[in-house]
């Protein structure tokens, strides 16, 4: 099986377009959400964010959800940002699904994920909980709100938000992975049927021999 796309998907995609000069996209997230969501993107895709949005909404609490966007968008920053559209965590993901819907509702998309792309790594939930734990250079309360994420929401989801989450502590405190831990979010990323250009989004941060 193969998902609909080699590179990372869903809202951890829409987070790495939240980078320091995000607002050159749009003066407020909901104005750069809907720049990213680009006319010509697959419905795969949209409907990849918008499942993801929604399964933060639905299962986990407003200050849980603010800690994984800042974990996956700036570690060292704060949500709150009114004047940039960004009041809490729970209203931040349903302006998400608002704009996924708009974008499906106009180009009359009924389509729904399928094969690979419905995989939300439930046999391996164990295994994700463990490379959370592993995971010592992200604080405490990051490492905490992926739990939740993992046993609330999906393994998929909260592994997605942990590579995230490593990729930018990682760049900002100059961190390193072990090559063993390194090899086992490889295999995780492909028990999950992730392409080839996902999990390496975090090699630059492995040391070598």
């Amino acid at each position: 099986m193969k998902r609909f796309d080699d590179a990372d998907f869903g809202l951890t995609w829409l987070t790495t377009m939240f980078h320091a000069d995000w607002t050159h996209n749009g003066a407020t997230g909901d104005e750069a959400v809907r720049y990213h969501l680009d006319p010509d993107l697959e419905p795969e895709a949209v409907l990849a964010i918008r499942r993801d949005a929604q399964s933060l909404l639905d299962n986990l609490d407003t200050a849980t959800i603010e800690t994984l966007w800042q974990a996956a968008t700036n570690p060292e920053g704060t949500f709150s940002d009114p004047r940039r559209g960004f009041t809490s965590g729970s209203a931040w993901m349903e302006t998400i699904v608002h704009l996924c819907d708009a974008w499906l509702a106009v180009r009359h998309v009924v389509a729904v994920l399928t094969g690979a792309d419905t995989e939300h790594g439930a046999d391996i939930l164990d295994a994700v909980l463990a490379e959370i734990d592993q995971a010592r250079i992200l604080p405490d309360g990051i490492r905490h709100a992926l739990v939740r994420c993992a046993t609330g929401c999906t393994p998929d989801l909260a592994f997605r938000l942990l590579l995230r989450a490593i990729s930018e502590t990682g760049h900002r405190v100059g961190a390193k992975l072990s090559q063993e831990q390194y090899a086992r979010l490889r295999v995780l990323g492909s028990a999950m049927h992730y392409g080839e250009f996902l999990v390496s989004e975090v090699e630059y941060l492995v040391e070598q021999p």
